[in-house]
Formats: C-alpha cells, structure tokens, sequence
C-alpha cells in the first residue's frame, strides 16, 4: 500500500510547491507596482505589511503538519488495540503541541 500512495503525495507536495513558488512571486511583483507607483500612503504602507506576513501563515501550517507527522511516526512503533482512542487522543496532542509551538514563536518575534 505505501508504494500506491507515494506517487499521490509526492504530486500533491509538488503541487502545494508550485503553488507557494507562483504566490510568493505575485506578491513580490505586486510590492515591487506599489514602491514603484510613487509616493505611498498609509494604506498602501498597511498593505504591503499584509503581503510580508505571508511567512508567518507558511511557519504555522509548516509546524502543525511537521508535529502531525512526527505524531503519526511515533504511533506507528506504539502497541494499541484497534478499538483505543489513544491513536486519536496523541495525534491531537501532538497537533496541538504545533500550534502552541507556532504561537510561542510568534510571540516571541512580536516582543523584539
């Protein structure tokens, strides 16, 4: 079965990929019209600090799928029976623990 679903996630993460890559450029090229344009206003100063904070929402998603992941690879070596909710009960600890972790970085960015 895991030779099966290799394929579909390695085409699935090059998609996500291709997709940061394309939105990532359009921002820039977007911030690159808005300086150019001339004098910026504040709304203008506001928007543009809306499209740097891009790799905040990319950090987040970044941490919740690692601590996923790093969840469901620690319950592949744990004994359970099939009728536990241990499995259900782990992996949303460890999908909260990447959210606790991506809020704790943020916030710690936001004090210096």
């Amino acid at each position: 079965m895991n030779k099966n679903i290799a394929p579909f996630i390695a085409i699935i993460i090059l998609f996500i990929v291709i997709a940061v890559v394309i939105i990532n450029w359009f921002n820039y090229r977007l911030k690159k019209r808005i300086i150019d344009s001339g004098p910026i206003d504040a709304d203008a100063i506001s928007f543009l600090k809306r499209l740097s904070d891009m790799g905040l929402e990319q950090l987040k998603w970044g941490a919740v799928l690692f601590s996923g992941g790093l969840g469901l690879v620690i319950l592949n070596y744990l004994p359970y029976d099939s009728d536990s909710p241990l499995p259900y009960g782990l992996e949303i600890m460890f999908i909260a623990a990447g959210f606790l972790a991506y809020y704790f970085i943020v916030r710690k960015a936001e004090n210096k």
